[in-house]
């Protein structure tokens, strides 16, 4: 369904990216990764799937090297057709224990990063099919993107802009071919949750399936994480015909949480 796209995944390196990169891939997406950590496997796994596949490592809290990436993915294949805007860092504290480098770091990488890669790829989108226009921004939000949670004041605030940044790029795109909608997950077990299950098992001397009960069960009514193949399934639908007029949704995936 999507041969001859390109899609740029930011913080695909692993988790909820790399599973998004790894679906618009078997649909036959070229993909441009970027991240952290290792870089060869996922390089590996998607270009198994028989797609091109690029890496660059731009630190996403910098917008000078957010422009070379986006440079770097037009000069290897052409344009960004697709842009999963997934970066993200987090930081739990009391507002007033909460450093102001640290709040820097959560809004630059979870909220000015999305912005800058929008800009940069929007001309070429709108440019696409003839002037009509073609593209797909997907900003990968959080459920704390439409609730609150204590101690998580820029993560909170960085995926509330998120979600309003959304709107904002389907509304002045909404005549074109190219839509943005944010996805919002609940909990999805990734390395970076695998680790706050346990630090939760650790601190209450429990064992590590009580430990995720427990998570699970303070916010989640279906008692079950989200899984990164779930959200690039939902990826998928939204570059799909299907989502031509899905327009600035912001799409939860949350086991209820936000029902509640």
């Amino acid at each position: 369904m999507l041969k001859g796209k390109t899609a740029l995944v930011t913080g695909s390196t692993s988790g909820i990216g790399l599973g998004i990169a790894r679906a618009l891939a078997q649909q036959g997406a070229d993909i441009v990764l970027n991240g952290f950590g290792d870089t060869d496997g996922p390089q590996a796994e998607i270009a198994a799937l028989g797609v091109k596949v690029a890496y660059h490592g731009a630190d996403m809290s910098q917008p000078a090297e957010i422009e070379a990436m986006m440079k770097f993915a037009a000069m290897q294949f052409g344009r960004v057709d697709i842009l999963v805007n997934n970066a993200g860092i987090q930081h739990v504290a009391k507002i007033e224990n909460f450093s102001v480098e640290r709040w820097d770091a959560v809004i630059a990488i979870n909220l000015s990063s999305a912005f800058h890669a929008t800009r940069l790829a929007l001309p070429a989108m709108q440019a696409a099919d003839g002037g009509k226009g073609w593209g797909r921004i997907l900003n990968v939000a959080s459920v704390h993107g439409l609730v609150g949670s204590a101690e998580k004041s820029a993560y909170v605030a960085a995926k509330h802009g998120i979600v309003g940044l959304t709107k904002v790029t389907a509304l002045e795109n909404a005549i074109t071919g190219i839509t943005c909608n944010a996805i919002c997950p609940g909990w999805v077990l990734t390395p970076l949750v695998q680790k706050q299950v346990d630090a939760k098992a650790a601190a209450g001397n429990i064992s590590n399936e009580e430990a995720t009960r427990q998570l699970l069960g303070e916010k989640e009514p279906s008692m079950q994480f989200t899984t990164p193949e779930e959200l690039g399934a939902l990826a998928v639908f939204f570059c799909s015909p299907a989502g031509n007029n899905v327009r600035g949704v912001a799409w939860n995936m949350d086991g209820g949480w936000a029902a509640q």
